[in-house]
């Protein structure tokens, strides 16, 4: 069977990570072949990311209804009408002052044209991340999920991911704790270069 040209580079992965790291090579054969991601818009990926902050998944998904249901009669927010729009209409949304306060820095920063796809799809993971998180409310992890999902980048590593650290306290039986947990792990994601996204998709997937 040919696979489709996206999915061909998560095969070439899977068998690269199996090859390199034999506890995701287990992972990796019990569950399911993690799929490429759909690039998404940059700026309504970090909206996403901002409305599910501590939250659940369920009621990420109901506010995010209800923020779309104040940008008809698409349901886009676009940057010049979010930057206008008043608190309480986004607090009628289900958001609390302080994500609407970081919503709206999001959408200041797209419309000084920071948010180009094309160019910071471009960027190193270092790079993007100091980028980003020059917005008010965004901090490493997002930028980090962005690059992951948003962008289907391979090679982006969240140590500070609680499910990555999880999984891997569980796979590779670490006991460490804090700063010595993640340089262990850091440490560990090295043979998985450069498909350390990919690894830490399997990750998450064996936690499910």
């Amino acid at each position: 069977m040919t696979l489709p040209d996206d999915a061909q580079p998560y095969a070439e992965a899977r068998a690269y990570l199996s090859a390199a790291d034999p506890v995701l090579a287990r992972i990796i054969a019990k569950v399911p072949p993690v799929q490429p991601s759909a690039h998404e818009d940059i700026y309504l990926a970090l909206l996403r990311a901002i409305v599910s902050q501590q939250i659940s998944t369920k009621a990420a998904a109901a506010i995010w209804r209800k923020v779309e249901g104040l940008f008809l009669p698409d349901g886009y927010p676009e940057p010049s009408v979010l930057v206008a729009m008043p608190d309480e209409e986004l607090r009628a949304a289900g958001l609390s002052y302080q994500k609407a306060g970081y919503l709206r820095a999001i959408a200041e920063f797209a419309l000084r044209d920071q948010l180009d796809h094309a160019h910071l799809s471009q960027l190193s993971e270092e790079d993007f991340t100091k980028h980003l998180t020059q917005i008010r409310g965004v901090g490493r992890w997002t930028a980090q999920m962005i690059q992951m999902f948003a962008l289907d980048q391979p090679d982006v590593f969240s140590e500070g991911d609680l499910g990555v650290q999880n999984a891997m306290r569980k796979h590779y039986g670490l006991e460490e704790t804090g700063r010595a947990l993640l340089r262990r792990m850091t440490e560990i994601a090295e043979t998985w270069r450069p498909y350390r996204s990919v690894a830490c998709k399997y990750l998450w997937r064996s936690l499910d």
